[in-house]
């Protein structure tokens, strides 16, 4: 595909070289300003964006295929939401964003064909105490046993793959437009809802959200391993492993540190103009796959056509927020659960703290903490510190709050739409996108909040990206 001078003009617009440098990270404009032209041409079959869960799949499969692939990534590193702490003092690591893999064939493949090794989850162990946060004082709670985990697999059975691809039938089932509590309460699964709202922690209110998003996350594949209790972890501890090692087989096909300025996709192909570290570069390629959450500001400079912002401009965001806690006067075995009291099923209302659990490294401990909204960082970072510290002052455990060690922000998280748009077919619009205008989807918010989800929702579209 040649550009002509009239279509580079068009993509650069307002981009020249002075505000390409501005669009740079001061790192790494200081370390590399772009000349002044035209910029550096790179040409490849596909062109992905996001380099996340689905984008790095994407792209090392499309390799697979014998399909030449550039990845754009706006941070320095690949994996998006699996991201590992490494504790300098004793070289142990956290997992603080993805924890776990549903065990299957796909799963097992990928992760080999990089070496990495995968084991049973599995953790330190140990005591929980059922703690208010919001006054700092214990709960008498005992968690129930998830009886109905069985019933709730067959029910959303009958619904297909939902926990892979919003694949709705049309008309949507009442059931799965309906508040989640609806759900629990018309099919008596109020035992398995504590187990859910641990397990789907970003989801925000849990009972209030349409029943289609809890299933979606807490889905077939979760079940059955749950009920199997075959989940995965990189045996090492470390997943992030499985992207580095991701990120030396693309080698100079990551593009990292780098942000999407331009997208024309109204010839025979596609057109990215995109700032990096090393100057502009413009991406020619046949076929585009975004995999960055599809919310209005993922797609500035793109050309988007009304149907395509008026599909994307209905998605609502909820967000959640993961670190390392050090704290003091804690044993190290000992998990401090979010349990409120007076709510139904004990669920603690959020914003707030999930909880806090320990690492296996002494005096850290992971912290989780769930928004129905995104926060502002400080505000949430202000929060996790004064929930702890209520407890303290409550007497319940002589801890000390001494540093919140690392602090990650996985926000946006779990893009949703409002219960109307379900029922009106939103989903169905959704999909349709694929393939139009050269473009693909991929990530979360077509898939689920699950790696091994989206890697085998991202199987079924490689054909037709390949071809």
């Amino acid at each position: 595909m040649e550009l002509t001078r009239k279509q580079m003009l068009k993509l650069m617009g307002a981009t020249a070289a002075g505000s390409v440098a501005a669009s740079l990270t001061p790192s790494a404009a200081g370390a590399a300003a772009p000349a002044a032209g035209t910029p550096r041409v790179i040409r490849r079959d596909v062109c992905v964006i996001g380099g996340g869960s689905a984008g790095t799949y994407i792209a090392v499969r499309l390799g697979d295929l014998d399909r030449s692939v550039v990845v754009v990534e706006s941070t320095g590193r690949l994996g998006g939401h699996a991201e590992t702490y490494h504790d300098p003092e004793t070289g142990g690591t956290v997992d603080i964003g993805v924890v776990v893999f549903e065990d299957n064939p796909l799963v097992r493949r990928h992760f080999d064909r990089f070496g990495v090794e995968l084991a049973p989850i599995g953790g330190p162990g140990g005591a929980t105490s059922y703690v208010d946060f919001r006054t700092g004082r214990p709960v008498d709670y005992t968690p129930p046993a998830p009886v109905a985990l069985p019933r709730y697999l067959e029910l959303i059975s009958q619904y297909g793959p939902i926990d892979t691809v919003f694949d709705l039938p049309d008309p949507v089932p009442h059931d799965l437009v309906a508040p989640f509590g609806d759900f629990v309460e018309k099919y008596d699964l109020g035992s398995i809802v504590p187990l859910v709202f641990n397990y789907g922690q970003g989801l925000g209110d849990v009972l209030g959200l349409p029943a289609l998003y809890p299933i979606n996350t807490f889905g077939q594949g979760v079940v059955r391993n749950i009920l199997g209790g075959s989940f995965l972890t990189t045996a090492a501890r470390n997943n992030s492993l499985l992207y580095e090692r991701a990120t030396a087989h693309l080698g100079e096909n990551a593009l990292l540190s780098s942000r999407v300025l331009r997208v024309d996709r109204s010839g025979t192909g596609v057109r990215v103009l995109v700032a990096t570290p090393d100057g502009p570069c413009l991406i020619l390629a046949k076929k585009l796959v975004v995999t960055a959450p599809p919310l209005p500001r993922t797609f500035t400079g793109f050309d988007l056509d009304g149907h395509e912002r008026s599909v994307f401009g209905q998605f609502i965001s909820g967000a959640y927020y993961t670190g390392v806690v050090r704290l003091s006067g804690l044993p190290d075995n000992l998990s401090l659960d979010n349990v409120a009291a007076g709510t139904p099923y004990h669920l603690p209302p959020l914003p707030g703290l999930y909880g806090t659990s320990p690492t296996g490294i002494p005096g850290l401990f992971n912290v989780k903490y769930g928004s129905p909204s995104p926060l502002s960082e400080d505000r949430v970072r202000r929060n996790i510190r004064a929930d702890i510290e209520r407890v303290a002052a409550a007497g319940t455990h002589p801890l000390r709050f001494e540093e919140l060690e690392v602090f990650k922000s996985h926000t946006p998280f779990e893009l949703h739409v409002r219960p109307e748009a379900i029922a009106a077919g939103f989903y169905r619009r959704l999909n349709a996108l694929q393939g139009r205008r050269h473009t693909y989807y991929s990530g979360a918010a077509f898939h689920s909040h699950n790696s091994t989800r989206i890697w085998t929702g991202a199987e079924a579209l490689l054909p037709d990206i390949a071809a």
